[in-house]
């Protein structure tokens, strides 16, 4: 017994103009300048448009809860390792100069 939901084509065209429109603001938005927003909006229309294919095309929506779970699950393993990358990255003294003793030839190790 099979209880697939049928999903129709207006459905599947409609969420492929949505991701086209969303396209098409990302490319517009990277010609504006926002100063530091401009990273964040972009991420914002690709969590938007990632969302859509997810639910939609992956049928996510239409799936037991339990599918949902894993996938919410995965994006949140995502934000803990960008977390991780951020520290150690905000975290690394890229304009400090190096001590003088590991400018010494052959004291690296």
């Amino acid at each position: 017994m099979s209880d697939h939901h049928i999903v129709p084509l207006k459905i599947y065209f409609l969420i492929f103009f949505a991701l086209m429109i969303g396209t098409a603001i990302t490319v517009a938005i990277a010609f504006v300048d926002l100063g530091f927003l401009n990273t964040p909006v972009a991420l914002i229309i690709a969590l938007i448009k990632a969302s859509l294919v997810i639910l939609f095309f992956m049928h996510v929506k239409y799936s037991p809860k339990l599918v949902g779970l894993f996938a919410v699950s995965g994006f949140l393993w995502l934000g803990i390792m960008l977390a991780m990358t951020m520290q150690d990255y905000y975290t690394r003294g890229w304009n400090q100069e190096a001590p003088i003793e590991f400018l010494k030839a052959g004291s690296f190790f």
